[in-house]
């Protein structure tokens, strides 16, 4: 039904109200077409009437077409042209709803990933690394006294092997959950830290065999690099935690 057959009121052409029964529809009908009828004396029809009279019967006559009118004539009051322009908004709307309600449940849900990830991998490995960073200025600074004091390099081996130890358990940790894909740069950022601590543990061992200064030096560039990339991870996680 187009909004063009809701221009004509067929409720007022039959002179009924809105919540007339059928019956009262088709008794109104026939009062008014015999009085409109060109036989009947004193008949003020005219062929114009006796058409709108007709197509108004034929609409609310029949309760299918009827039901299909009246929604026209609802949809109409509302701004629209139509039931069916009214359906479709509605659709629209509901559609719109419904991909925003998706749209805030895997908001939700990836809000959670990324909770549980930075409980189960982010905060054990950046505590793990801590541990591998933190102590190095004071073990350089212990062993600068004498490096060539046994006990004191032993001390710094000890060191080296506890970094080997921390580093490990942060392996397994960083590979048991994989990250969401929101987190990819902070877990990049800290896979690229625990390479660079293992190439400076490497470095700072070879100096405990041979005592050459360079590879002391390489190691402690090298945690200077992994303690950057560490930096960059939190940054990065302050932006996917948002």
């Amino acid at each position: 039904m187009t909004s063009k057959s809701v221009e004509t009121d067929h409720y007022r052409t039959l002179n009924i109200s809105e919540e007339a029964t059928q019956q009262e529809i088709k008794q109104s009908y026939r009062r008014l077409a015999k009085e409109l009828h060109p036989d009947t004396q004193n008949s003020q029809g005219d062929a114009e009437s006796i058409k709108r009279l007709n197509a108004a019967y034929e609409v609310l006559g029949d309760p299918q077409l009827r039901s299909h009118y009246d929604r026209d004539r609802r949809a109409q009051r509302a701004g629209f042209d139509s039931e069916s322009q009214m359906r479709d908004r509605t659709n629209r709307t509901a559609r719109s709803q419904e991909a925003y309600r998706q749209s805030r449940t895997a908001a939700k849900a990836a809000d959670m990933a990324v909770a549980d990830w930075v409980r189960l991998v982010y905060n054990p490995v950046d505590r793990l690394i801590a541990k591998i960073l933190t102590p190095l200025k004071g073990e350089i600074r212990a062993l600068s006294g004498d490096p060539f004091d046994d006990e004191l390099m032993e001390k710094f081996q000890n060191y080296l092997e506890d970094c080997r130890d921390h580093l490990e358990k942060a392996r397994s940790k960083f590979q048991s959950v994989s990250n969401p894909s929101n987190t990819a740069g902070v877990a990049a950022n800290l896979y690229y830290c625990l390479n660079q601590l293992e190439d400076g543990i490497e470095e700072m061992e070879r100096y405990t065999y041979c005592y050459e200064e360079s590879y002391l030096h390489t190691g402690q560039e090298l945690f200077r690099i992994s303690s950057k990339l560490r930096r960059e991870a939190k940054d990065q996680l302050k932006v996917a935690s948002r």
